[in-house]
């Protein structure tokens, strides 16, 4: 016998103009507590109309295009095919969840899996007509309040784990560590190593000067960090087969 037992949703649609996709304003308190010093901020580091938020995923979208186009290890990535979020910090610690990327599809970019009887399916995004393949969430301010480098790694950290195909699966590796390999660390000492090849190409500084920023300057700068927010994709039980 086959049962329903859909509780959320399978799709999730936004619009431009009558169901835009939620932005969140965040903002550090206690702002008062940093130091003159620290919000010196160069004037050639370009961020955007300072009388309105800082538009922190178009920033980070403009960034990761310019990083595909250039870096062949990334050349297989659909930006378009990303949806940028953010999530606020529930601590001020700076070690933590740093940005995820999340597959919307099951591996080898399937859209439903069974499990024990059960089919499971992904929740699926859209804006419009257009279908989201991946969700990549930024912490904030954790992410912003790295080091410029750090920052860098991260996001080819995060790129370097879309799959191939960019079909909505991850990139898996051989043996039992599919994500990483082996060692952790290795793998970050290559995204080094592409972050800093695609540095020496000298990209315009324009796209990457706001990671020279923290959160608390973009804050003092714009009143605000802006970003898209919407809820982890759910895997939802599709049906069940059970004997009777």
């Amino acid at each position: 016998m086959l049962l329903d037992i859909h509780e959320f949703p399978l799709e999730i649609r936004w619009h431009d103009a009558n169901a835009p996709m939620p932005v969140r304003l965040l903002r550090v308190p206690r702002l008062e507590q940093t130091t003159l010093a620290h919000f010196n901020i160069p004037p050639w580091i370009h961020t955007g109309p300072p009388d309105a938020p800082f538009d922190f995923c178009g920033h980070v979208r403009r960034l990761l295009e310019d990083m595909a186009a250039r870096c062949e290890e990334l050349a297989h990535v659909d930006v378009s095919k990303i949806l940028i979020g953010i999530l606020q910090a529930r601590n001020g610690r700076r070690h933590g969840l740093q940005a995820r990327v999340t597959p919307l599809r099951f591996a080898h970019g399937q859209l439903q899996r069974r499990r024990r009887g059960t089919l499971f399916q992904v929740q699926r995004y859209y804006l419009g007509d257009h279908e989201f393949l991946y969700l990549l969430t930024f912490c904030l301010p954790r992410f912003l309040d790295m080091d410029f480098d750090q920052k860098f790694i991260t996001l080819f950290h995060e790129l370097f784990h879309i799959g191939p195909q960019c079909n909505g699966d991850l990139r898996r590796h051989d043996g039992r560590y599919q994500l990483h390999t082996r060692s952790k660390k290795e793998y970050d000492r290559q995204m080094a190593h592409m972050a800093r090849s695609y540095l020496s190409g000298k990209p315009d500084p324009q796209l990457h000067g706001f990671l020279r920023l923290d959160f608390a300057q973009l804050q003092m700068r714009h009143g605000a960090v802006a970003g898209i927010s919407v809820p982890h994709p759910k895997v939802i039980p599709i049906s069940s087969t059970i004997d009777t």
